[in-house]
């Protein structure tokens, strides 16, 4: 196979694998924008969910990724084992790649070919996705609590905290 050949394959490749970070890309003249969350928006939500957690005893980890999958601010409260902090990276992930939260991913996966599930996601509740509009720009996950409902709960949380921030 000639080297110009696997070049345009693996720019093909590139591009079609890019594609789920151009959410909320706008073009105009040769200017793209795109709409991110901030180190403040991540961190004003990783505290609030915290807060949410702390207030009922939990001591949790808290990831928010960006649009590419990048992780802009992660905490693991006072108590959040390793494991915890592993597993709302994950959850969070998940809701960034499905756009939907990670607690709906396990029923769907039910009925998923094997193939379409994304490695490293995790389908259980503690992840959602951090939107504008219809356009995914991030994720927030929170792992910890005893049970994934009220690590949704915390999550849930975070994302109320900058609620008018996303319209």
């Amino acid at each position: 196979m000639s080297t110009n050949r696997i070049a345009g394959i693996a720019v093909a490749t590139a591009l079609l694998l890019g594609g789920a970070s151009l959410a909320g890309l706008s073009q105009g003249k040769g200017v793209l924008t795109q709409k991110e969350v901030s180190l403040d928006m991540a961190r004003a939500m990783a505290d609030a969910s915290i807060a949410k957690c702390r207030s009922e005893n939990y001591h949790v980890s808290v990831h928010i990724l960006d649009s590419d999958g990048q992780p802009i601010t992660s905490f693991r409260d006072d108590g959040s084992s390793e494991v915890n902090y592993d597993v709302s990276r994950r959850k969070a992930y998940t809701a960034l790649m499905y756009r939907r939260p990670s607690s709906e991913m396990e029923k769907a996966w039910a009925t998923m070919s094997p193939a379409r599930i994304i490695p490293g996601t995790f389908g259980v509740g503690g992840g959602l996705p951090i939107k504008i509009g219809n356009d995914t720009i991030g994720a927030i996950g929170v792992g910890g609590a005893p049970g994934s409902d009220k690590d949704e709960a915390c999550a849930a949380a975070g994302l109320a905290k900058v609620a008018d921030e996303l319209k």
